[in-house]
């Protein structure tokens, strides 16, 4: 098993120091924060497998910092400190999901044990979530990465959809996730024990279409040696995805429709038909409106498929979900290489930040994977990103030319003025700056200022 990294978080230097003097006797690798700002951004770029955080600390309290921890990385658990324990700050720390609660003065033996039933429980996570992984069963609601307002906004409608049976059609760019929404929404569902049937509308030829939806009898056509029962009776009592429902010919549209509207179906070449409850959930990345105006979209399998319109942002307009994003993909390419990249790099984060993924959330993934792909170990850096790395000299290029500076000489210019003004200490200049001293220290070496 891999050094498991702790986060520890506390404005008592002394205790930070007792506390990373015995968890690196107990052979963890430690980070310390002083801030829970300063712990912020190192859970950005650091994967960490536990947290120890104080509860009152000034700026941000341990409860706030707790949160904002779980929204980036719920794969953290974290451990609370309070030199003023009551029964009411557990109760409250526990419902916003911390692992466990420690009173101050800590007992150092208590710590040491709860640190190895924490490292137990994420062995065992590890493995139940790898076993999960090979059963198939990665499509949860969890997979709906994102602590943006408006991915809040789709978890939430998703809980409210899902209990009813209700058609569901999602909009959204390719590559936003409109498999997970509908696989979330059906696995939220009393249907969820059921089949999730999702189809391709476009991937499938034109000739076969009918008979991959509806079915048909042997000897309905030229190859059709055996019955089949096609998509809406596979999905019967769960559910079917429609994915770029808008790129089915609109005589099949009509077929559809009656379906719909009947909910039975009759297999091509067959003299009866069957009865059909599968809830339908569709998808299309076109805009629906300006489909029907040029005829080659139903207005009423339109209305009939609208009853709950969800609309998928793209990534570009959520750019804080992005260093969420590279932290859930960090940890399964993990597992899936069976690697330790603990990390990635500032620089790295920022051109990722920076980019608007035409590709959406699927690009990002593919951009971490390729990262992998080609050997990254240790960390995620900007070299490991080629595809990125000529795209942010020409951005910074064409901003200066026009006179504006670029973040990284905003940057350079607000790290050495703190600097300056603390007499070089870099450890408050760190702390004022709401940035890690490591940050501090790689900034100041790139500046070849040490």
């Amino acid at each position: 098993m891999d050094t498991a990294r702790i986060l520890v978080v506390d404005d008592e230097p002394g205790l930070l120091e007792v506390l990373k003097e015995a968890l690196t006797l107990w052979e963890y690798d430690v980070v310390c924060a002083g801030t829970a700002r300063e712990a912020l951004e190192a859970v950005k770029t650091t994967l960490f497998d536990a947290a120890l955080t104080d509860i009152r600390m000034p700026e941000m309290s341990g409860l706030d910092l707790l949160r904002q921890i779980k929204r980036h990385d719920a794969a953290i658990p974290v451990v609370v400190m309070t030199g003023y324990p009551t029964i009411s700050s557990a109760v409250e720390a526990l419902k916003e999901g911390a692992y466990d609660y420690l009173s101050k003065p800590l007992i150092l033996d208590e710590v040491r044990h709860l640190m190895q039933r924490l490292m137990e429980r994420r062995f065992l996570r590890g493995e139940v979530t790898s076993l999960r992984a090979r059963l198939g069963e990665e499509l949860t609601a969890n997979e709906l990465v994102g602590a943006s307002a408006a991915m809040q906004t789709v978890k939430e409608t998703i809980e409210k959809v899902a209990v009813t049976d209700s058609p569901v059609l999602i909009e959204g760019e390719s590559g936003t996730g409109k498999e997970l929404v509908a696989a979330a929404i059906h696995r939220l569902s009393a249907r969820a024990r059921k089949p999730f049937i999702p189809v391709n509308c476009s991937a499938i030829p034109e000739n076969l279409l009918e008979s991959e939806f509806f079915g048909h009898v042997r000897g309905a056509f030229t190859g059709a040696v055996n019955d089949a029962v096609g998509l809406f009776r596979s999905a019967h009592e769960g559910t079917l995805f429609l994915d770029e429902i808008a790129e089915l010919p609109v005589a099949l549209q009509v077929k559809l429709l009656r379906v719909l509207q009947e909910m039975q179906v009759r297999p091509v070449g067959g003299a009866r038909s069957y009865p059909v409850d599968a809830r339908i959930i569709a998808a299309t990345n076109r805009n629906v409106e300006q489909a029907i105006s040029e005829g080659s979209f139903r207005q009423d399998l339109f209305y009939r498929l609208n009853v709950i319109h969800l609309a998928l942002p793209p990534l570009r307009e959520r750019r804080d979900d992005v260093a969420v994003l590279v932290t859930h993909f960090l940890r399964r390419f993990n597992r899936r290489f069976r690697r330790g990249v603990r990390g990635i790099t500032a620089e790295a984060l920022q051109a990722l930040s920076a980019y608007d993924f035409p590709g959406n959330v699927r690009e990002l993934e593919n951009l971490i994977e390729r990262a992998y792909a080609v050997g990254a170990h240790d960390e995620i850096t900007l070299a490991d990103l080629p595809s990125l790395t000529t795209r942010v000299p020409a951005i910074a290029t064409a901003v200066s030319a026009r006179g504006i500076p670029t973040l990284g000489e905003v940057e350079r210019d607000l790290i050495l003025k703190a600097l300056a003004a603390f007499g070089g200490d870099k450890e408050e200049a760190a702390r004022t700056l709401g940035i890690s001293r490591r940050t501090i220290y790689r900034r100041l070496k790139e500046y070849g200022k040490l």
